[in-house]
């Protein structure tokens, strides 16, 4: 007799690569020697959320070489199902280099390898839809449609999907101007109509303005995107606020954090608030487990931190809205901590 295997909690699809990371400050020019690590938005989410405890997949190609094999090897050391990616014998795995400075400053340099990568030539039918179907939630975001037309037909097949579709569709703007602006023909108010077919999106105000010239606040890009059941506006340093049919939208503040690199803080505030809805949380908790996911990225050198032990983060996350604005979180706060420690006493204030 054959057992069913209860769905995987979170699937995503998208091109990850080997990045190459400075080992000193300065120029790309003038470093000498690079650690390599790996990036990409999607596998960073699952990866995240399978160090939290949840069972996830990533959906990719990458080429049949060296790189390929880090990457399917690393991501599976967190825990993730990799038996879906594909190999690619004629084309490579992309890699890029970058330096460690904030993405918003002249200073930061990053340079991508990926045209003609092995992911940019996803397509619909070159993917196992039944693995990407076998899952509660499936995350995309809008990295993968600027790759090439192949990808964004897949990404528009996938927030196609209806009545006939498993699992919820997750979809993180990500909006990167680099990435369209090398396609004349490419344009990035095509985000808009893949975010329509979602049921949960991820958007930050100023990709909102940038992308589609959208000012004026979340209620605003609500206004402009009516039909995703859950949309999630990020707000910067400010906060973030969900509005979902039927309910008010509900605001709630990011955390002080002592920044040790400002990388992947997206990535993680989507596994945070992915998380904290499988567990059917209320709003304001999702937003606040988003929030701490993030605080947990920004205090490690990488994309990618160990995520605070799930009491530790529900105990935090149910502080009152004073203690809350006085966290200050620093290097080392995940770790874990008695139980009997109050939550109060577990990070520094100020």
């Amino acid at each position: 007799m054959v057992t069913a295997q209860a769905p995987v909690d979170v699937i995503a699809l998208g091109e990850s690569m080997v990045t190459f990371l400075p080992a000193r400050p300065g120029r790309l020019a003038d470093v000498p020697s690079f650690d390599r690590g790996i990036g990409g938005a999607e596998s960073n989410v699952v990866c995240a959320l399978a160090a939290a405890g949840h069972t996830t997949r990533w959906v990719s190609r990458v080429g049949a070489d060296g790189f390929g094999d880090h990457l399917v090897e690393t991501i599976a050391r967190y825990g993730v199902d990799t038996s879906a990616v594909g190999r690619d014998p004629h084309r490579p795995t992309g890699i890029y280099f970058r330096t460690a400075d904030d993405r918003d400053t002249d200073a930061h340099e990053v340079v991508y390898y990926r045209a003609g990568s092995a992911a940019s030539a996803m397509a619909p039918g070159s993917v196992d839809e039944d693995a990407l179907a076998d899952g509660r939630i499936l995350h995309l975001s809008g990295i993968t449609p600027a790759l090439s037309a192949d990808c964004l037909a897949l990404v528009r097949h996938l927030c196609a999907w209806r009545a006939d579709r498993g699992p919820l569709v997750s979809f993180d703007v990500n909006h990167r101007p680099g990435l369209w602006k090398d396609d004349a023909a490419a344009d990035p108010s095509v985000l808009l109509d893949l975010a329509r077919g979602a049921d949960l999106v991820f958007v930050g105000e100023d990709e909102a303005a940038a992308a589609w010239d959208i000012t004026g606040g979340s209620d605003a890009i609500r206004a402009a995107l009516p039909e995703p059941d859950t949309l999630v506006v990020k707000q910067g340093s400010r906060g973030a606020t969900v509005h979902r049919h039927g309910e008010d939208p509900v605001f709630q503040a990011a955390l002080r954090v002592d920044v040790v690199a400002p990388v992947g803080a997206g990535d993680a505030f989507a596994a945070g608030f992915l998380s904290a809805t499988l567990r059917g949380l209320p709003a304001a908790h999702r937003l606040r487990h988003g929030h701490l996911m993030a605080a947990a990225a920004l205090t490690v050198p990488g994309d990618l931190a160990p995520p605070p032990a799930r009491a530790h983060a529900d105990r935090l996350a149910a502080l009152d809205d004073a203690a809350w604005e006085t966290l200050r979180l620093g290097p080392g706060w995940t770790e874990r901590v008695p139980e009997d420690t109050e939550a109060e006493e577990e990070v520094r204030t100020p």
